[in-house]
């Protein structure tokens, strides 16, 4: 029972503190010290197959569950009752749209990460954080896919309300927020700690371009200056320079 407690009160008490402030020095620190390395490292030129597909249905995907999460979780439960949306309501709808972005995540995860085994050059050029956090994606999106199905055993949202609580409380600062999943299925402890582990390996993997938007493109000159190494004319051509000033 003791140690139970103090494992509860360390994964979601204190380490979701240790992870935030992780991932915001780590982010910054490698912004400013390693810029060159603020990159997807894209291997689209040495295997497009399975690359196309598969990164969309994952993007896609992810980009729901990230938005979903982050709406859901954080959404003040107040704001609910105030524009009438019961619980079971929002959780049927979680429920719903995380199944189908779930589903569409897997398969794009999949299909990358398949890409970058079994790809003799793809995996020669790719690191250990490049392959790594592609597994525990796939992992914390079929332990995603698992907790659908405890959910739909209980659709009063009782369980929905309990996991708002901890992270707004989290965010509040709260001493005592680790109590308010004590009781729940393991399942879900460990897709809270998959996601801690994911934001804490944040800063030092390609994971960081989610934060670059490229704004900048949309005023760039249409075209770019190429020149010949036999001093030809410059040719104008329908290409978009890629470091502009540089």
């Amino acid at each position: 029972m003791y140690g139970n407690f103090s494992l509860d009160f360390f994964i979601f008490g204190i380490m979701p503190y240790a992870v935030l402030a992780i991932a915001l020095i780590g982010t910054i620190a490698r912004y400013e010290r390693d810029p060159h390395t603020w990159k997807t490292s894209s291997s689209q030129l040495l295997r497009r197959k399975q690359l196309m597909w598969g990164s969309v249905l994952f993007h896609v995907g992810i980009i729901v569950l990230f938005f979903g999460h982050l709406i859901g979780l954080f959404t003040p439960i107040w704001l609910l009752d105030a524009l009438g949306i019961s619980y079971g309501l929002k959780q049927w709808m979680a429920v719903i749209i995380g199944g189908l972005a779930g589903a569409a995540a897997f398969v794009g995860c999949t299909m990358l990460l398949h890409r970058r085994l079994a790809d003799p050059r793809i995996r020669n050029n790719s690191t250990y954080a490049d392959i790594g956090i592609l597994a525990i994606l796939w992992v914390q999106i079929v332990v995603g896919m698992g907790t659908i199905v405890l959910t739909l055993q209980h659709m009063d949202g009782e369980k929905m309300i309990q996991f708002m609580t901890w992270s707004q409380s989290v965010m509040g600062l709260q001493v005592n927020a680790w109590t308010e999943v004590v009781d729940v299925h393991w399942m879900y402890k460990f897709h809270i700690f998959l996601g801690m582990v994911i934001v804490a390996l944040f800063p030092f993997t390609r994971l960081v371009h989610m934060l670059s938007v490229p704004v900048r493109f949309l005023w760039r000159p249409g075209y770019q200056i190429v020149r010949s190494r036999q001093g030809a004319r410059p040719v104008r051509t329908g290409l978009k320079p890629m470091n502009p000033g540089k």
